[in-house]
């Protein structure tokens, strides 16, 4: 018990190390970072990336010239900042993606966000493991071998073929002679033979023919 136990223990250690190593870190506007100068298109940047759940964003930026505001959707349409959600002011603002959909930031010094500075992170959702999905065609395959199992028994049935030979031996029996007009035609001709036989042995029969003699 001890043992899978620990087996239990180190699995999740490496699957939550795998999952560290594999969240990435994005600095906002890259070499630029988040400023007002150089015009960086901080939509057409956003829409290059793939953020998921796990990543990090990073705001770098001189301190107390600019700041990071976060806010609904109507206020990144408005650049309005009266009701942040989160404000972050230390110049160098690290914000963890904890869960999908879109996450709005502007800048809250007044006209930053109309000059530009803004930007609308978009998180995907985490895609289902297949592992979820494998025991899904179990039934399909089950209807399959059910549907497929009377096959077994037309093909143990009694083949055609052996009704013909039923027929033909009915059939030689009907038209074979009976064995009573053979044997009474075997009798007649032996009858015949011994009454052949029979005459060329008697004796022959003298003819005497009356002769009348006149005196």
């Amino acid at each position: 018990m001890a043992m899978a136990m620990n087996s239990v223990l180190v699995l999740m250690l490496g699957l939550a190390m795998a999952a560290t190593s594999s969240a990435a870190v994005y600095k906002v506007g890259d070499t630029s970072g988040w400023t007002i100068l150089g015009n960086v298109n901080y939509t057409d940047w956003a829409v290059k990336k793939t953020f998921h759940v796990g990543d990090t964003i990073e705001f770098k930026y001189p301190q107390g010239i600019h700041n990071v505001v976060e806010v609904k959707k109507a206020d990144y349409d408005s650049c309005t900042n009266s009701s942040p959600i989160a404000t972050h002011t230390s110049g160098d603002d690290k914000i963890a993606i904890k869960a999908a959909g879109h996450r709005f930031f502007i800048c809250g010094v007044p006209g930053h966000c109309a000059a530009g500075q803004k930007v609308n992170i978009r998180v995907l959702k985490p895609q289902r493991s297949s592992s979820s999905d494998a025991p899904s065609p179990a039934p399909a395959a089950s209807k399959r071998g059910a549907a497929a199992a009377p096959s077994p028994a037309v093909s143990s049935s009694p083949p055609e073929s052996s009704s013909p030979t039923t027929d033909s031996s009915s059939s030689s029996t009907t038209t074979a002679p009976a064995p009573n007009a053979s044997a009474a035609a075997g009798g007649g001709g032996a009858k015949a033979a011994f009454a052949a036989v029979a005459l060329a042995l008697s004796p022959p029969r003298r003819c005497y023919s009356r002769i009348n003699f006149d005196i």
